[in-house]
């Protein structure tokens, strides 16, 4: 979309941010003066993987699009500016906030008028509460209790420019068939969406992950803009994953071979989509003799009972330290309220005979706190489907009260999105 406005010469790629949303602010203001339209698009911040996201994740029910960008200036970064790749969300909502500011029409009505209509995609809109026909929609699939549950889908507008595309594989289709046509679309390939240069951009190296060779002996992986970019068996592929709670996919696109594959799931293990698509790609390649499926399920394993590892050590360490009679936290002493500046305010009360954490702006973040050690505790949320239970550790003053809170979630299989260790929460009450 940013691309057919750079083509219109309404903006170019280089335009700064501050030209187009005079507020937009970072935390250093260096930074915040030189960020363009292509840094919102490289992951090359330098703030930290997911950094904010729990403004967005795993949901929330005041936070305004216009509080996410306020907030941004709250988020210290994690390395130097244009140096390391780390991939953002927000970032993305404010290059769907640029969009409007130009065009002067809704971000969804821009993509939907400008893109999908075109196209004919007629049956996708770019937020499920946009979609006409909701009678033949996928449920989302996640472990709960050790078991696949179906669980709610839980959506927010601000979040649509950063994953809000609601669609199926054959409308999504037309999209693929439009970027391995170099913009081109229409029987005869007659009409342009957008400029084989806008392509050349999109599919430029932007920022460079570090990455072992895969599957296919890449000589390079990193970021263009808005694509994962590699070279594999002598091709290059452009391609990006996405995934909500309960639902993943992956989009790949190899031009050499006119070749693209879509994967969408109803759940929310990377594995699977990742096994069809090395297998549909081993096929176009000449590979022989892999089993796919085992090799996802194998490295899915491995993960798992790793982070189960982790876990399980937490949770026998607590069992042992309630064992111990002679030591109980004074529970009162942790109590009151607590506030991030971007995330908002936290409460930590007594409920139930027990400590009780609960943000105000992310209902789902709701769940029974017990004692670790020393000053740490650890919450659980009530919500079995978030793999992302949590240490807390206070900070004490002099005297021994509490001034605030860091956070930090206990399985390394945790969703980057919830960047609980982004939280400086300072007491206030």
């Amino acid at each position: 979309a940013i691309g057919m406005l750079v083509d219109e010469k309404k903006t170019t790629w280089d335009t700064k941010v501050t030209d187009i949303i005079p507020e937009f602010k970072l935390y250093d203001s260096y930074v915040t003066s030189e960020f363009t339209i292509r840094d919102l698009l490289s992951h090359r911040s330098g703030l930290g993987l997911g950094a904010g996201d729990l403004m967005i994740w795993p949901d929330s029910s005041t936070v305004t699009k216009k509080q996410i960008i306020h907030n941004l200036r709250y988020l210290k970064p994690v390395s130097s500016f244009r140096t390391k790749w780390d991939y953002d969300n927000l970032l993305y909502i404010v290059a769907g906030d640029v969009i409007e500011r130009i065009s002067g029409i809704k971000y969804e009505d821009f993509i939907e008028s400008r893109i999908m209509q075109p196209l004919g995609m007629t049956k996708s809109a770019l937020s499920f509460n946009r979609l006409k026909d909701k009678t033949n929609i996928i449920d989302a699939h996640a472990p709960v209790n050790g078991k696949i549950a179906v669980i709610p889908k839980d959506f927010t507008e601000n979040s649509n420019a950063a994953g809000g595309m609601n669609a199926n594989v054959n409308e999504l289709s037309k999209w693929a068939l439009v970027q391995l046509n170099g913009g081109k679309y229409g029987e005869k390939l007659d009409k342009t969406l957008f400029s084989k240069a806008v392509q050349n951009q999109m599919w430029t190296l932007h920022s460079i992950i570090p990455a072992g060779k895969g599957s296919y002996n890449r000589h390079f992986f990193g970021y263009g803009l808005g694509w994962f970019l590699s070279d594999e068996k002598g091709y290059m592929v452009a391609e990006h994953t996405g995934g909500l709670a309960g639902m993943v996919s992956e989009v790949t696109l190899i031009p050499d071979l006119k070749l693209g594959i879509i994967v969408l799931t109803n759940q929310q293990a990377g594995g699977a989509f990742t096994a069809i698509t090395e297998s549909i790609k081993d096929g176009y390649f000449g590979v022989t003799g892999k089993n796919r499926i085992k090799d996802a399920s194998d490295n899915e394993k491995e993960e798992k009972d790793y982070g189960k590892k982790v876990t399980d050590k937490v949770w026998a360490d607590i069992a042992a330290t309630q064992k111990n009679v002679n030591y109980k936290p004074a529970v009162k002493n942790y109590l009151g309220t607590y506030k991030d500046e971007w995330f908002g305010m936290v409460t930590i009360s007594e409920l139930n005979g027990k400590m009780h954490f609960e943000a105000k702006n992310s209902p789902k973040l709701k769940g029974d706190m017990v004692y670790y050690k020393g000053n740490t505790f650890i919450v659980k949320w009530y919500d079995r489907s978030m793999d992302a239970d949590a240490f807390i550790n206070f900070s004490l003053d002099f005297d021994g009260k509490p001034t605030g809170i860091k956070m930090e979630a206990i399985s390394p299989l945790t969703d980057f999105s919830f960047d609980f260790q982004d939280l400086d929460l300072k007491k206030i009450d």
